[in-house]
């Protein structure tokens, strides 16, 4: 199958690897030419200048882009995937599917956009970071034409172990939303925790330990919780990053009507971090803000505990 493949960092380098290795034929493109460079020379890969070019030369164009305003000039801008759909001298896609965590309505606006000149659109969001990207281990969260969703199930399931149809356009991408604030939550609930215990002389790796015996076990507590000890705040998911998605969660609760003051609070502590400098490092730098209050690093001299 010809697939485009647009946004290589992060999640979308490793994602993009999955389908190389299936044997599908890729165009590929990056703002930011460097992040291409694994591809150079691959088999049947092409690393290409210009969206436009990405999605002429395919059948299903996958997106994994930061934000909003990179959404949008990628699809709409000049030498963006819509002038491909447009332009004779083009071939036009049959699907193009955006795994970018971005607000609903303009998934939706963007879906409109591409079924006026014939295309379908998934909106496409991932459950999981980095090492399950590379993995292969994600969840598809997606919305939109039943038909394009089975149509790219195989190429989900290259790249993932699951993908959940939603609904109409807009639904995978409100869901996913929806989740990242309880990941959100969720991480800062842990560093909460394991900073009173810290505060209090306890032993924070041991609290760990009855995390995961009991009704507070959380992937955040398996998996970031000794990262916070062994202080490895490399980006497996930015704190800005996720800053950006509880304040799109917040937007949508409140056109929904829907009273969220956890996000509201979890928004804030977010906003201190990334005010900090931290906005770079892992979501889990947030621990490093409660750090700052208690006057304590979490885990410091727990060889002697």
């Amino acid at each position: 199958m010809r697939i485009a493949f647009i946004g290589l960092g992060t999640m979308g380098k490793p994602m993009a690897m999955h389908l190389q290795r299936a044997g599908h034929t890729l165009a590929v493109y990056n703002r930011n030419r460097d992040r291409a460079r694994d591809f150079e020379g691959l088999e049947s890969v092409t690393v290409v200048s210009t969206p436009k070019d990405a999605a002429g030369q395919a059948d299903i164009v996958f997106t994994m882009l930061t934000d909003d305003a990179v959404v949008e000039a990628v699809y709409l801008g000049e030498d963006g995937i819509l002038s491909a759909c447009t332009d004779d001298a083009f071939g036009t896609p049959k699907i193009v599917v955006d795994c970018s965590t971005i607000y609903p309505d303009t998934t939706t606006m963007l879906a409109e956009r591409l079924a006026a000149v014939g295309v379908d659109m998934l909106d496409a969001p991932v459950s999981g970071s980095e090492p399950h990207a590379i993995e292969g281990i994600l969840t598809f969260i997606v919305g939109g034409k039943k038909e394009a969703y089975e149509t790219c199930l195989p190429l989900f399931e290259l790249m993932g172990r699951k993908a959940l149809y939603m609904g109409p356009n807009g639904t995978g991408a409100n869901a996913k939303l929806a989740n990242n604030l309880i990941v959100a939550a969720n991480i800062t609930a842990l560093a909460e925790g394991m900073s009173i215990v810290q505060k209090s002389g306890g032993n924070p790796e041991l609290f760990l330990e009855i995390l995961a015996g009991g009704g507070a076990r959380s992937a955040a507590a398996e998996v970031k919780g000794p990262r916070i000890l062994n202080r490895d705040f490399s980006p497996q998911f930015m704190a800005q990053l996720m800053f950006k998605d509880i304040k799109l969660a917040g937007r949508l609760a409140q056109s929904l009507q829907v009273p969220t003051p956890i996000q509201a609070t979890v928004q804030q502590l977010f906003q201190m971090t990334c005010n900090s400098g931290l906005g770079q490092e892992d979501l889990s730098a947030v621990a490093k803000t409660y750090e700052s209050w208690i006057g304590q690093t979490i885990g410091e001299n727990l060889e002697k505990k």
